[in-house]
């Protein structure tokens, strides 16, 4: 199955976010990313591919390229606070090969009939 990681004539960037935690506020060039002025949110897709570290799924994200820093919290609410989580340091599709090619990955997929289905490629 080819995984498509950049969009035609688009740059852009990834992360990955442990599962069970959220994207909050995003920063762009100017500062903190301002809908009004962009006239949209900010590209922030989770793409259906994670690996496996201890005992955590990290998900991997792809941002547009105007994206500087990306806010992560927990989804859960009730969580104790522990402050805020900014990620400083996107990473290019070269570094994000390179992670997949080092660690447990899985790919999920939904098919047509919306069964997801699990793909893995252990290392």
């Amino acid at each position: 199955m080819p995984l498509n990681l950049r969009p035609s004539s688009e740059s852009v960037k990834y992360f990955f976010l442990s599962d069970g935690w959220t994207t909050g506020r995003v920063w762009e060039f100017g500062g903190l990313w301002n809908e009004i002025a962009w006239q949209r949110k900010p590209i922030i897709k989770q793409l259906g591919l994670y690996i496996e570290e201890a005992t955590e799924k990290l998900w991997l994200y792809q941002v547009e390229d105007d994206v500087l820093m990306v806010e992560v919290l927990p989804a859960d609410n009730t969580a104790i606070p522990i402050g805020q989580v900014v990620l400083k340091r996107l990473m290019t599709a070269d570094q994000v090969i390179e992670k997949l090619c080092d660690s447990h990955t899985s790919i999920t997929t939904n098919s047509e009939d919306g069964i997801s289905n699990k793909i893995s490629y252990p290392t």
